[in-house]
């Protein structure tokens, strides 16, 4: 990879064509708004409404990229700014293209030894659920919970299998996962540095799009602050296992890996979001303002590591 110094002229890209488009210009707007109050950037907000880098003005120095899912996510438009030679935040092309595809994930974090949950595939028209119940099912290639559910009784699989197509087009293959009972926790990474440890609970127990962006009952508290001395060693582990993750798919930049841990203290990954939210809700800024830095601080970090892939993608 290159990276580059002298960045004055950012870009901050948001919207896009994804089911997230409307949480990316939330992140979007923050990230632009906290880096053009450092007064050291000129930053220039680019909504983009295609594919493609029409939008985006000559003379950029750097994108940030505040793009979640679709082309901003799955190694398009890294691939995009790849071959402009622009600098940009989070993983390369082919990492974002490996992370956004979940199944592609699940059988490299098997390949390197990563835990993750059992898992298998449903197509359009499948009876029953593949998997015992509970299970979780998903859209490979989205993120933001969209067209996620969790089917608990056998009459909600239809609709949880209709739901996974229907994010998709309606067509393909969905990824059926076996539930893991237990606690929801979620590591950030700048760097391959891991931040502090949250802890997500939902007031209903489930987190999904309700719970993520518009509920004020989710409550992230940071594993550091329990009264358990238990979750000081399983901080310690999260943190190792986010790290093996995260060099498993060959990421850079910002990346937050999401995890369910047993009640028996084991430890599964669920996924990497290699352009994680930077919105009120949102859990990367959270915990990198938990070191110390304010909101624009952790974008400024961010923005430091930009860079493009040494060989084009």
């Amino acid at each position: 990879m290159i990276y580059y110094t002298a960045m004055k002229k950012i870009a901050v890209l948001m919207g896009g064509t994804s089911n997230e488009r409307a949480v990316s210009l939330t992140s979007g707007r923050n990230v632009a708004e906290a880096l053009a109050s450092l007064g050291k950037y000129e930053v220039i907000p680019v909504v983009l409404d295609t594919d493609s880098l029409d939008a985006l003005p000559d003379g950029v120095d750097a994108a940030y990229i505040a793009l979640h899912g679709g082309w901003g996510e799955n190694g398009g438009v890294q691939a995009a700014l790849n071959a402009r030679k622009i600098p940009y935040t989070g993983p390369g092309a082919e990492s974002s293209r490996l992370a956004m595809d979940k199944i592609k994930t699940k059988l490299v974090l098997e390949m390197k030894g990563v835990p993750t949950a059992r898992w298998t595939l449903a197509s359009k028209g499948a009876p029953t659920c593949p998997l015992p119940l509970p299970a979780v099912v998903k859209p490979p290639r989205d993120g933001s919970s969209v067209g996620i559910s969790k089917v608990t009784t056998p009459d909600e699989w239809p609709a949880a299998l209709e739901a996974a197509l229907a994010a998709q087009g309606g067509d393909g293959e969905v990824l059926v996962e076996s539930f893991i009972p237990g606690r929801e926790m979620t590591v950030g990474l700048i760097d391959g540095a891991p931040l502090p440890v949250l802890e997500i609970i939902a007031a209903n127990g489930w987190y999904g799009y309700e719970e993520k962006y518009n509920s004020e009952a989710t409550r992230y508290p940071f594993l550091a602050d329990s009264a358990d001395p238990a979750d000081r060693a399983l901080e310690a582990r999260l943190k190792e296992v986010a790290v093996q993750a995260y060099r498993a798919l060959g990421c850079r930049g910002v990346t937050r890996v999401d995890f369910r841990v047993d009640p028996d203290g084991n430890i599964f990954v669920l996924e990497l979001n290699t352009s994680p939210g930077f919105t009120s809700h949102s859990l990367v800024p959270k915990a990198g303002m938990r070191t110390g830095l304010t909101f624009a601080e952790v974008c400024d970090r961010i923005l430091a590591g930009a860079a493009t892939d040494s060989v084009r993608a």
